[in-house]
């Protein structure tokens, strides 16, 4: 008997409520997915991070085990998929189990299959092909996305790296990008031989570096999902960046904002189209499902310039997956299972990308992922609990309620935070302690962060104590992102 085909929006909220089959996000914590398993019926998380303090129903946290230190989120992952009482959760709810990730490797895919799972994501192989920032530029002219002004080549030296640029014609104000690498930890800024030295140890001998020529620009995201019906197209975020407030990290991503007029609308338009070519392209070589792209927005001239491409959800993605349009229709992410649950479905694309692209779909957030940014080590003896918090007349930001859904900040004097980092941990420079959501906006026109801003950010960080480390001990920084 053939398959139904699911025709319009309703049958495919209907098909995800009555889901038999168990769909598991394993990560280190359940941010990038938050609120997906009100969505879709047997939806659970495994993380190894308790942000909730066993207070969510679906996300189970395993004992702590001995384990080798942790290089990536792939390493999490592949521990979670190995612990016991995971494999024991997994074999209990029975079904055919769909394993969803941020980030896995060849070994979490051995690993799911084990469990007699199913990864919902293109191949491993063929998104780090794609997670490339060199394949990226070249996917993107296929396209007909065009980049920054830029050259591919090996960097050996300084003089060798300016005769580069000199033959490109792309001058001596440069980014400079490696293949690989997240939220600024591989984007170096030069100018000089000067600059060049502090980083050449991590640009010689790294292989092709993609070189840019330095441009004054607003940085923006954008999430999308190539179907096989065509591409669906979230709105055009902005991006909060190298605010000394919440990251070490000079050039690193440290939040969002989603709102309607975020960019002028022919800026939005352009945005949308350009990811709507690039996500047909994805399709011709052969990926499929979400991925999220960063544009350059000329302030000058307003040109857009593709940026990078993450084939996967990111830390933006809760912003998409939260948006007006997301609870009028259905969150983005739920067409990328759509895409790989095999059920046969019939979508006007271009109707949905056509209302999706309307300002009254989209509502006002922000959210503030808070690093900390002292240069020392110390472990944390008190963590502020997940919730709501309320920011008081003086400035002062105080617990009100326990809550996992950041949709019950009812205005602009409260927030939803997510702890990260918890009483026990060390907090080094680049320590991720939580992110924090606001309604409305947290940056000013001029992109600069607001003063009410800095008091959340402030009222966050207060409070958490901690003590110094015993001077015997030394912690090498993990420099990967958690989400």
């Amino acid at each position: 008997m053939p398959k139904k085909t699911l025709k319009n929006i309703s049958e495919i909220r209907r098909f995800f409520h009555t889901n038999t089959d168990p769909v598991y996000f394993v990560s280190a914590t359940n941010f990038n997915l938050l609120g997906l398993d009100e969505w879709v019926k047997n939806f659970k998380y495994i993380c190894y991070m308790d942000c909730f303090d066993g207070r969510h129903p679906n996300v189970l946290v395993p004992s702590e085990l001995p384990h080798d230190e942790f290089q990536s989120i792939e390493d999490i992952n592949n521990y979670l998929l190995q612990h016991k009482e995971v494999v024991d959760y997994v074999k209990e709810r029975g079904g055919k189990p769909k394993f969803v990730f941020l980030m896995f490797d060849e070994k979490t895919e051995k690993l799911a299959k084990e469990l007699g799972g199913e990864v919902w994501f293109p191949k491993a192989k063929l998104r780090t092909n794609m997670d490339n920032k060199i394949e990226t530029v070249r996917i993107g002219n296929k396209a007909g996305v065009p980049s920054v002004p830029n050259v591919l080549s090996v960097v050996k030296s300084y003089d060798h790296l300016r005769q580069v640029c000199e033959k490109a014609g792309i001058g001596h104000d440069l980014v400079l990008q490696s293949a690989f690498g997240d939220s600024g930890h591989t984007t170096f800024f030069i100018k000089s031989e000067a600059d060049f030295r502090k980083h050449e140890h991590e640009i010689i001998g790294e292989g092709e570096i993609k070189i840019m020529k330095r441009i004054d620009c607003r940085g923006s995201a954008i999430e999308a999902c190539a179907t096989s019906e065509g591409t669906i197209v979230g709105p055009l975020m902005t991006e909060l960046v190298g605010f000394k407030e919440l990251t070490p990290y000079r050039g690193g991503w440290c939040g969002n904002e989603i709102f309607a007029t975020a960019f002028p609308p022919k800026t939005r338009e352009k945005a949308r189209e350009l990811t709507f070519k690039f996500g047909e392209q994805l399709r011709k070589e052969g990926y499929r499902g979400y991925f999220e792209l960063d544009f350059l927005i000329d302030k000058k001239t307003g040109d857009i310039w593709l940026g990078e491409l993450n084939p996967r959800i990111t830390g933006a993605s809760s912003m998409t997956n939260h948006a007006a349009f997301a609870h009028a229709d259905a969150p983005l992410f739920l067409f990328h299972l759509l895409e790989f649950s095999k059920k046969p479905f019939k979508l006007d694309v271009e109707e949905i990308n056509a209302r999706w692209a309307d300002p009254d779909m989209i509502d006002s957030w922000s959210q503030m992922v808070i690093k900390h940014t002292d240069d020392n080590v110390d472990i944390i003896t008190h963590a502020p609990e997940s919730g709501i918090y309320k920011m008081l007349p003086d400035g002062q930001v105080v617990f009100d309620r326990f809550d996992y859904h950041r949709r019950a900040v009812e205005d602009d004097n409260e927030a939803f935070f997510l702890r990260i980092s918890n009483a026990g941990d060390y907090r080094y420079e680049g320590a991720d302690l939580g992110i924090l959501v606001t309604r409305g906006r947290s940056m000013t026109k001029g992109f600069r962060l607001t003063d009410k801003s800095k008091q959340w950010i402030d009222g966050i960080k207060n409070a958490y104590s901690a003590r110094p480390l015993p001077s015997a001990q030394a912690l090498e920084d993990p420099a990967f992102k958690i989400m």
